[in-house]
């Protein structure tokens, strides 16, 4: 082929396509006018071919090496008039063996436009495309990563604590980018309770080259509280001194909250199996006890002529059947507790109910002139099983009045508090109290007594302890011999 420069003689031509030709690149030469093309030795080498092995046309190249996708690219680079814009296009070309392979084209006009010649070359680039487009790939699954991650990075620099966090740091906190923090505003965005936490956590960091691990709970710019991971890790210079803390900010909500979730019913089921067996050990304890005696009884009735004895006899078969009949009864109360569990929350009212369960034991308040007051402006309502806090309150207020002081007209207190997250139920009465340290293991337990009220079954308090439990719930007391007593129940 020629080249269109003058001072350039025909040697030093072809020892300049020569050069070209030895370099893995090859030129090209096209005359708009007549539609002529030619190619250097080194056009078709690069693409696999031996000179000539394939037409050098105007079709060839637009019809059979140049990727249909590119024709556009091509022809608008051989129509720009700006003789000043010489800028490479990329285009891909089919190669004998590999397949379409990229290559870069320059395309310069010659000076002389009487001429129209346009001339240019195309050298191999397809590793480093291929490595171009690989690492775009790679940066948009990094990005994906990142995304279904819910992770973002943050910077501290430890001369001037300027904090610098990126893009999808800005996505969990569910802020604009422009908008700039200070550490102590990035720590404001956690909950109150764990912001000593992080804060210590981030001087140590920048002091003591000490890493960190958190998991915190943590309230966004919308008002969304989530769980996140929070990990810092210093990058100490030469001398041992923190430069950066970098880290990780991940929104780890979901699983949190599921693991909190299978702690909270494995805690449970551990509380129920626990209950489950004291009740296995109650019933097989007391059955026993009963079987036991009338079964004596029985076989004394059996053995005994006599007709007064054998009446004798019989009343006590009667009386231990009664007892077993009661205990049979207690039992079945404890059993229901476990089948209502799973019957569905209500919205309750305190009020209400505590009115209806005054109604009920009316005679036993005007009997001892008691005086009763209640409090649940905290808290008037709240989710629950009705009958469940029907039980709590009735066996409350009856024990409150069974136990009554009899020096003393008895003062009885109901009221809500609300505290966060948690609603505690709180009753307190000045009856005759219950000595603790004689009895405070003992105060929930099945048939345990600690006057010597007749009316006393050790029934009640057990009942009310499992029906709270059962929901999640805990109930602490407090009492005073000759004082009173304090029941907080913490209702969930």
């Amino acid at each position: 082929m020629s080249f269109s420069e003058d001072k350039f003689s025909d040697d030093s031509r072809l020892h300049l396509a020569q050069i070209i030709d030895n370099i893995n690149a090859g030129i090209w030469e096209y005359t708009i006018n007549t539609r002529v093309i030619k190619w250097s030795v080194g056009f078709y080498t690069v693409l696999g071919y031996e000179p000539g092995e394939i037409e050098c046309s105007n079709h060839t190249f637009f019809e059979h090496l140049l990727y249909h996708q590119d024709k556009a690219i091509f022809l608008n680079a051989l129509n720009n008039q700006d003789t000043k814009q010489h800028n490479p296009i990329q285009v891909r070309l089919l190669t004998k063996s590999s397949g379409y392979h990229w290559f870069e084209s320059t395309v310069k006009r010659h000076s002389d436009t009487k001429a129209k010649t346009i001339y240019g070359s195309i050298i191999n680039i397809n590793q480093y495309k291929q490595d171009q487009l690989k690492a775009v790939r790679d940066d948009l699954d990094y990005a994906d990563t990142i995304q279904i991650a819910k992770l973002g990075s943050w910077e501290i620099e430890a001369g001037s604590l300027n904090l610098t966090l990126s893009k999808h740091t800005y996505e969990i906190f569910e802020l604009q980018t422009e908008v700039k923090l200070s550490i102590d505003e990035l720590i404001s965005f956690f909950e109150p309770q764990y912001r000593p936490i992080l804060h210590t956590a981030i001087n140590n960091a920048l002091e003591f080259c000490q890493p960190y691990d958190l998991e915190l709970l943590f309230r966004t710019a919308k008002n969304h509280v989530i769980w996140v991971r929070a990990k810092g890790i210093p990058i100490i210079n030469e001398f041992g001194k923190c430069i950066t803390v970098k880290g990780i900010i991940q929104d780890i909500d979901n699983s949190k909250r599921k693991g909190l979730s299978l702690e909270s019913s494995l805690n449970l089921l551990t509380d129920q199996n626990r209950r489950l067996q004291n009740f296995a050990y109650i019933v097989s304890h007391n059955l026993r006890s009963h079987t036991g005696n009338l079964q004596f009884m029985v076989n004394l009735y059996e053995e005994t002529q006599a007709n007064t004895d054998r009446a004798e006899i019989f009343s006590h078969i009667k009386s231990i059947s009664s007892s077993l009949n009661s205990t049979i009864e207690h039992l079945n109360e404890i059993v229901k507790i476990q089948t209502e569990i799973t019957n569905e929350r209500s919205i309750i009212n305190f009020e209400t109910i505590f009115k209806n369960i005054q109604l009920a034991v009316k005679s036993n308040i005007e009997a001892l002139n008691a005086h009763i007051e209640y409090d649940f402006s905290q808290c008037p309502q709240m989710s629950y099983i009705p009958a469940y806090m029907e039980s709590i309150l009735q066996n409350l207020l009856t024990n409150a009045l069974k136990y009554s002081h009899p020096d003393r007209k008895p003062f009885i207190k109901c009221y809500t508090i609300k505290d966060r997250n948690f609603v505690y139920l709180i009753f307190e009465d000045n009856g005759i109290g219950i000595d603790l340290e004689r009895f405070g293991d003992k105060i929930f337990g099945m048939y345990k007594t600690f006057h010597q009220n007749p009316d006393a079954r050790g029934i009640g308090l057990f009942i009310t302890r499992n029906q709270i439990e059962a929901l999640g719930g805990t109930i602490k007391v407090e009492s005073t011999v000759n004082i009173g007593t304090k029941f907080t129940i913490k209702l969930v």
